[in-house]
């Protein structure tokens, strides 16, 4: 079947307010004197995603809903000057936004405004289908109403993925997500036990590979029902901020992913892809390019420190 699309992004378009902070917890104060500025831009978790991939050269499609507000415009100003595709139904509540508190360590608290969202709201099941339709793998932000997509996108298909970010493997919400997805990232945060959330997401669902991501310590993939640690790698840069880091190495996952790449190849060209982002500032929004990637992985595979990971013929 002939795809237009190589990766449909659905969910997670928004605004961020960056506030670079002097610590994390930041101690009760009347008021403190930020340096650098307060800046507001366009750049969710979805928005990552969409120009994480269209940065790695794949075929990209945004699809969400957005507030008829200047935040709104923020981010249809980003897909414009990125040239990627977005498809925008209007949100009645308002564009979805957050304010990060950013430490010098690059640690980052997000305080996300969940009154954008509505209980009627929905992305159109006929617009979902039709983008499904063409296109070869969808990501699921688990932003509100992406939840309703799935059952279309599994009729239509498509394999998919999904972040459940910092779940703590009990919250129901994040259930539909984990259970639909062909492959599923998870934040170690807030995991008790990572590997036993890890394998009851198989167990419980239809994931053929699941990837804990825990910072500076790594990542853990489970995949054949092994688990397996990839290292971190070294920023090429100083650490400023990890906002995005996640997004960056579901990116660069599934550009392994879909060209058919072993998974352990894959994740590392996740953690290239992470570890990248880790030197971007939240004021701005980057993505590591296909040609960087792929040589920075060389590299490491020359090294010895990630040898190359081939697919038995």
């Amino acid at each position: 079947m002939t795809t237009e699309i190589d990766v449909l992004v659905l969910g997670g378009a928004g605004v961020d307010t960056i506030v670079y902070v002097p610590e994390l917890p930041l101690p009760y104060a009347d008021s403190y004197m930020i340096r650098p500025g307060i800046e507001t831009r366009a750049g969710q978790s979805g928005d990552f995603v969409a120009l994480g991939v269209h940065s790695l050269g794949l075929r990209t499609h945004h699809l969400d809903m957005i507030g008829d507000d200047h935040e709104g415009e923020l981010v249809r100003a980003l897909h414009r000057d990125r040239g990627i595709p977005l498809t925008e139904v209007r949100q009645p509540g308002g564009t979805k936004r957050a304010v990060n508190l950013v430490d010098p360590q690059g640690r980052r608290l997000s305080l996300y405004d969940e009154s954008r969202s509505r209980e009627t709201d929905r992305l159109p099941e006929e617009t979902v289908r039709a983008l499904a339709g063409a296109s070869r793998h969808a990501h699921v932000v688990i932003t509100y109403p992406c939840a309703f997509t799935l059952p279309a996108l599994r009729e239509a298909g498509v394999t998919v993925s999904t972040d459940l970010h910092n779940w703590d493997g009990e919250n129901p919400y994040h259930e539909p997500f984990a259970h639909a997805a062909d492959v599923v990232f998870v934040s170690t945060t807030a995991l008790p036990d990572p590997e036993r959330t890890m394998r009851q997401i198989v167990e419980r669902g239809r994931a053929e590979v699941v990837v804990a991501m825990a910072g500076a310590e790594g990542a853990y993939l489970l995949v054949d029902d092994e688990v397996t640690h990839i290292p971190a790698v070294t920023p090429p840069a100083p650490v400023v901020d990890s906002n995005g880091a996640g997004d960056a190495f579901a990116s660069a996952f599934l550009l392994g992913w879909l060209a058919g790449e072993p998974p352990r190849r894959c994740a590392l060209y996740g953690a290239v892809a992470g570890a990248h982002a880790c030197t971007v500032p939240s004021t701005r929004a980057d993505a590591i390019s296909r040609d960087e990637l792929l040589t920075r992985v060389k590299e490491l595979e020359a090294d010895g420190a990630h040898p190359p990971h081939v697919t038995p013929q």
